[in-house]
């Protein structure tokens, strides 16, 4: 075998052990990942995200609190997931918690570029829309960490709902997209399911408003 060609076969095994390596360390580190994780291995939390881990990102975030139990059961579709609140920790029962309210769910994940974009859009939407709608945002990752931080760099502070294994979206049947927005009734019904990014509060109140009858 000619010295060159030894070199380009020693070569490409180096590469090829290297990639192995970096995959196998991609596929242990819940951070390195950029994109949604396998859904039958998704959990809601890393490990690493204790209480203790969260005191600081969670006082640097200063989220609002997550609703609480609201009048009737709440959506069908809802009805027996509970979910971590990203501000305090506490166990919400999500169907328990939107029950009687007009709500726009905002799901999303700490590594969308669009979805940072879209964030402080809904939060000036929810600033103009009063008390007469709830703008509660899931995040999809369960690097909580992570969420809270990007949070705190946007200075959105909208109540969040940690759902690393997407039970929001699999029991609303949303398409598998970041971001994505629902829209439910008082009464507990989807009035829309919107597959899209927002670029600002009018864009997101256009297409929001007419589904819930406020007018325009």
């Amino acid at each position: 075998m000619r010295s060159s060609t030894r070199w380009t076969v020693a070569v490409m095994v180096v590469l090829v052990a290297l990639g192995v390596a970096l995959w196998a360390e991609l596929g242990d580190d819940g951070d390195a990942g950029t994109g949604p994780k396998d859904p039958g291995t998704a959990r809601d939390r890393r490990d690493v995200d204790t209480p203790e881990a969260l005191a600081g990102p969670r006082a640097r975030a200063d989220l609002a609190p997550c609703p609480t139990p609201g009048v009737g059961e709440g959506p069908e579709a809802l009805r027996g997931i509970t979910l971590e609140c990203a501000g305090d920790g506490a166990m919400v029962d999500v169907a328990q918690a939107l029950a009687g309210r007009t709500v726009v769910l905002n799901l999303w994940a700490y590594w969308c570029a669009p979805c940072a974009a879209e964030l402080p859009a809904m939060a000036e939407y929810q600033r103009r829309a009063g008390p007469q709608v709830t703008v509660l945002t899931v995040h999809q990752d369960e690097n909580e960490t992570a969420a809270l931080l990007r949070l705190a760099e946007l200075g959105v502070r909208l109540p969040t709902l940690q759902d690393g294994r997407r039970l929001i979206a699999a029991a609303l049947r949303v398409p598998n997209v970041m971001p994505a927005t629902v829209v439910l009734r008082a009464d507990g019904t989807v009035a829309d399911v919107l597959p899209r990014s927002f670029d600002n509060a009018d864009d997101i109140a256009a297409a929001v408003d007419p589904s819930i009858g406020v007018p325009g």
